[in-house]
Formats: structure tokens, C-alpha cells, sequence
């Protein structure tokens, strides 16, 4: 089931039945991106997989705030009578997964945080901003073209074809993106911001970090076992910051564990 009942509710897909579980995307996705793990989830539980705002077919707004995202979660759960879920969430949608445990920890069971922690990064996507601005779509007639320019600025196809996820032709028969490129940008310094919080979420938590990927290091730990004191980590082998991609069996069977235990 897909749904957008209003303008501002997330945008969000339903599959399956059972416990809920939500499943958070990352920067520049949407809910599809953790297809890999809604489906499995989906045959023992109910999986609801939203947009984020300024992101997909969800709403656009001005604040890109975790405080603010944590709270379009809650207000997705409000909409179905879900007092509360389990929550996953991968890189900025472990930041928003985060936000809400300490925010409203009554509202989460457990929580799994995908590839993230809780701190302040650098300025990490410059050259994709630079990228995606590059694209003309006033004049852009093919989808190559679109990747041809984003090529000049971003070495990895992987990620070009991640970005190009987003391009559509809108009801006027133009290209366009479904992200809101200008919210994103703008708000990019809150994007990047860590969380914190005076008192600690104690429920079962989970990281799983990607063994060559950056984003969780050993100088985050302390940060990690304060906020969150009831922890597990888990860290896949040969994988990078897309690990639910890379090897998604893997990940699928530690996410699947850890929900059922």
C-alpha cells in the first residue's frame, strides 16, 4: 500500500503484517532504497517505509532539523494508532531514528542505526550539490545526458545512479527532481549536525557499521555508549556505508535477529 493522505504526512508505502516496523532512508533517498530489507521483514512484520521530508513524493518544507523529522515519524505513527514500533534507520535516517529514541524513547522499541553515529561530520557532499546543480533541467532531454554531466563531478557510479533515482518528468512532460535540492542544500549544516540529549535511550539498540566505511570510528564510541546503554554493535565485513546494499543477506539476517530476539 503507498500513501501521501495529506500534505503534511510523510509520504510512505505499508507491506506486510504484524509488529510495526519503520524503516528510515538516508540523504538524497527515499523509502524505496531499503527495499532489500522491507520485503524479507515484511513476511512476520508490517513495514512502513516513508520519504523523508524534501525527499521522494513527501513534502517540502523549509527546516531540515532532526527534532522536526523525528517528528514527522510520530505523526506518520499517529495517522495508523501505532503508540509504538521498532525503528531502523540508515545514515541520516539513523540520525532521525536517533533523534526520536532520545526525543520520545515511549515510541521506540528498538532501535537499529544503520552506518552513522550520533556526531557532527564534515562537509561530505559538496561536489554532489555541484553536481546536481550542474543539470540543467530546463534543457535536459534525456536521462544520459543527466548522468554525462553528473559523471564531470562524482567518480562513483554507483552513487550517480543513486542520485539519478530521483529524476522523473513531471506532469508538464519536464525532468525534475523529487528531492528538494534548494532545502537540502540550505539546510545542510542541521543535516550534518550530531544529536544529544540530557538522559540516555536504554531499550535494546543496534548499530551495524560498514567495516570500510568511515562513519562510525572508535573516537564516536563514548558518544554512542552514553546516549544509547543498551547497545550492540555489529560490523560487516568488506562492506562501505551502503552495507544494506552490499551485502544484503548479511544484513538482513543481523537486522532479523535482533528484531525477533
Amino acid at each position: 500500500m503507498t500513501s501521501s493522505i495529506n500534505s503534511q504526512l510523510l509520504h510512505h508505502t505499508v507491506v506486510g503484517e504484524g509488529e510495526p516496523v519503520i524503516l528510515i532512508h538516508g540523504l538524497f533517498g527515499m523509502g524505496a532504497n531499503l527495499g532489500t530489507i522491507a520485503k524479507p521483514l515484511s513476511e512476520q512484520y508490517q513495514v512502513y517505509s516513508p520519504d523523508l521530508r524534501n525527499h521522494g513524493r513527501s513534502f517540502h518544507s523549509d527546516s531540515m532539523c532532526f527534532s522536526d523529522m523525528a517528528d514527522d515519524i510520530t505523526r506518520l505513527m499517529d495517522h495508523y494508532g501505532l503508540a509504538s514500533a521498532r525503528i531502523l534507520g540508515h545514515s541520516l535516517g539513523g540520525k532521525v531514528a536517533m533523534q526520536l529514541a532520545l526525543q520520545q524513547a515511549n515510541r521506540v522499541q528498538k532501535l537499529i542505526v544503520a552506518d552513522i553515529a550520533p556526531v557532527s561530520y564534515g562537509s561530505h557532499h559538496s561536489t554532489v550539490f555541484e553536481g546536481l546543480r550542474g543539470v540543467d533541467l530546463s534543457t535536459l532531454t534525456r536521462r544520459a545526458d543527466a548522468e554525462t554531466i553528473l559523471r564531470q563531478y562524482i567518480d562513483d557510479a554507483g552513487t550517480r545512479n543513486f542520485l539519478l533515482k530521483n529524476l522523473y518528468r513531471n506532469e508538464d512532460g519536464l525532468f525534475a527532481w523529487r528531492m528538494n535540492v534548494d532545502a537540502l542544500e540550505q539546510g545542510y549544516d542541521d543535516i550534518r549536525n550530531g544529536i544529544d540529549a540530557m538522559s540516555a535511550f536504554a531499550k535494546p539498540t543496534l548499530f551495524i557499521k560498514g567495516e570500510l566505511s568511515d562513519y562510525i570510528q572508535e573516537q564516536h564510541r563514548e558518544k554512542i555508549e552514553r546516549l544509547f546503554t543498551n547497545l550492540q554493535l555489529k560490523v560487516i565485513q568488506g562492506t562501505g556505508h551502503w552495507l544494506h546494499a552490499e551485502k544484503p543477506d548479511i544484513f538482513n539476517r543481523i537486522v532479523k535477529r535482533f528484531l525477533d530476539q
